[in-house]
């Protein structure tokens, strides 16, 4: 109950904004006007929220997948680390908003320009988080292993991955969070579906009343993907220890 009664808190302080300060409608709507629209709408911020939702499911996957794989190359084979770090580097160092544009022209106005952008969003939280966890094995176990004619692949395979695997968690945690800007901000820049594409288009008429509500449906839908990544890795993380007892609920 306690994200509820802060929801219902903020919702309140909301309410009160408005009407003691007599702010315009057209700038900050009332609550009870955005979940009108919310009802009123519902069938198109559905539609275009599982648009939404399918880029940002989609980036997750790849950018997921990507990051993992580029982390293992880069603890195995120490060349390749020298040499793509700083490129990883680099990559943040570029604005995503400036690299939409050039996405949609390449990849287009649909899907794909989104589930790129996303990819990119999501791609170094994950690689870091990885490439971290990944080098923190326990150094005596690894000794431990090469006495026993373990060969590199089996270390980094079947110990170095498995010591990792709590903090990969905690990147995909922080990916499943971020996930959906990399799709909104796509279909900003040029997109015919989308939440995103609502938002702008509301914002373009006015209609502040429908942009709050798709910004209320892309929040609840990003609590929710975060929500089940947890509650997954939770069930398959059981084996890793954990000290906070408000998490675990003891």
């Amino acid at each position: 109950m306690r994200p509820l009664i802060t929801l219902l808190g903020l919702v309140g302080v909301w309410a009160a904004v408005q009407h003691f300060g007599a702010v315009p409608d057209y700038l900050l709507p009332r609550p009870v006007d955005v979940a009108a629209c919310l009802w009123r709408q519902r069938g198109l911020l559905a539609g275009n929220a599982a648009v939404t939702l399918a880029e940002t499911l989609c980036g997750l996957v790849l950018g997921s997948a990507c990051g993992l794989a580029l982390a293992l190359a880069m603890v195995a084979f120490a060349t390749l680390r020298r040499w793509l770090m700083p490129l990883v580097l680099l990559s943040q160092a570029v604005p995503v908003f400036a690299l939409a544009p050039l996405l949609v022209l390449w990849f287009g106005f649909g899907m794909g320009s989104k589930i790129v952008m996303a990819t990119l969003v999501i791609f170094f939280p994950v690689t870091a988080a990885a490439f971290d966890g990944l080098r923190r094995t326990d150094p005596g176990l690894l000794d431990l292993a090469r006495t026993m004619d373990a060969n590199p692949a089996l270390l980094l395979l079947r110990l170095r991955l498995p010591a990792a695997l709590p903090v990969i968690g905690a990147g995909l945690r922080v990916a499943a969070a971020i996930a959906p800007i990399g799709a909104v901000i796509g279909e900003w820049v040029g997109a015919s579906a989308g939440l995103g594409f609502v938002m702008q288009n509301a914002n373009i008429r006015m209609q502040s009343d429908l942009m709050f509500a798709a910004l209320a449906v892309l929040s609840a839908m990003t609590m929710a993907l975060w929500v089940a990544i947890d509650r997954a890795l939770r069930w398959s993380l059981a084996w890793a220890p954990d000290s906070d007892p408000g998490v675990t609920g003891r």
